[in-house]
């Protein structure tokens, strides 16, 4: 029987288990691929080449007017959502992802595209001593996230929550939190184990204490979470994104990923008029979504030096309780490493 659970996948009440694989991603493209009524969805690249949608020329230009605009939707969108719990705490995360209540102490992690908090708050309640960064293009979602976390009764843990603007796929991160200088020494780091065939020289490869003494920067981040996150930036920037991601993780670091499948009920949904690239769609709000295939996961994350640990479908048969219909949810799940 399928689970309770809202359009994002949280669980609606209780500790329910788990479930990922509630059936086959294959059988449900074979199903959606024979459908005639869903064959915009299908068109081959060099076939769909963005120019369903009249403003595609426009999107593909790559210019800063573009990203300004994509930071304005965003913004417009969390100002509707400010009230309410629009999104829910995706408390399934801690269960998905292990290694965030196993790490060091102190450990640091960088939350990319934090929105109103929904990944943040199950992370700063289950590890007592991790220190959270978190970035987002939208300033209204970044006052909306201090809102959530002392509406939680968080506000002992802000020390711990460390909120900026930043849009990754544009300009990076910051400098403070990894300057060029550190970040070459990760790099270096990396090349001196890789070409170390005696081990020698490996103690202390992830020791990065020495970098405090500097005070130039904090020395680069443990984890990075990209939770349905990279799906909103348009399809040309996210190499630059994903490359900016490694390069302020530490040599052995995790990137956490989870964002929109292919097929999932949501894509379905959009008409061809709302298509601005392969799989790329528009919104009537001016947001965008992107959705993936494994392939196209691993051709980025392999591409920018990331060693794949873990990448699946998860394929979820979720109720939607206003109107008790069967969804069938299609999430990427992925776990990438910054070589050690």
């Amino acid at each position: 029987m399928p689970k309770r659970v809202d359009a994002d996948g949280h669980e609606m009440s209780g500790e329910a288990e788990y479930y990922s694989k509630d059936f086959e991603w294959d059988q449900l493209r074979l199903e959606i691929e024979s459908d005639p009524s869903l064959r915009h969805h299908c068109l081959p690249p060099e076939v769909d080449d963005g120019r369903t949608n009249p403003s595609a020329t426009e999107y593909f230009s790559g210019s800063e007017s573009s990203a300004s605009r994509d930071s304005d939707a965003w913004n417009d969108f969390h100002a509707r959502h400010s009230t309410g719990k629009f999104f829910k705490e995706r408390r399934y995360l801690l269960k998905e992802f292990p290694e965030l209540l196993s790490c060091d102490e102190h450990s640091k992690l960088l939350e990319v595209g934090c929105g109103n908090g929904s990944t943040i708050l199950p992370i700063l309640r289950g590890k007592g001593s991790i220190n959270v960064y978190a970035c987002d293009c939208s300033i209204e979602a970044l006052k909306r996230v201090e809102e959530v976390i002392d509406e939680a009764g968080l506000a002992s843990l802000k020390h711990r929550f460390h909120p900026f603007t930043c849009d990754f796929s544009i300009c990076g991160f910051p400098k403070w939190l990894a300057c060029d200088s550190c970040r070459g020494v990760f790099l270096k780091k990396q090349e001196t184990y890789l070409s170390d065939t005696n081990n020698k020289g490996r103690e202390g490869l992830n020791d990065f204490s020495y970098l405090s003494e500097k005070k130039c920067c904090h020395g680069g981040v443990d984890f990075v979470t990209l939770i349905f996150t990279l799906s909103a930036v348009p399809r040309h920037r996210m190499p630059t994104a994903i490359s900016a991601c490694f390069s302020i993780l530490k040599p052995g670091g995790l990137l956490l990923f989870r964002d929109y499948g292919l097929y999932d009920m949501t894509m379905l949904r959009f008409g061809p008029e709302r298509k601005v690239g392969f799989r790329e769609y528009m919104r009537s709000d001016g947001t965008r979504s992107y959705f993936f295939c494994l392939d196209s996961v691993r051709d980025l994350f392999v591409h920018a030096g990331f060693i794949e640990l873990e990448l699946e479908y998860c394929c979820i048969k979720s109720v939607n309780r206003r109107n008790g219909k069967i969804m069938r949810r299609i999430w990427v799940h992925g776990k990438f490493q910054k070589p050690t």
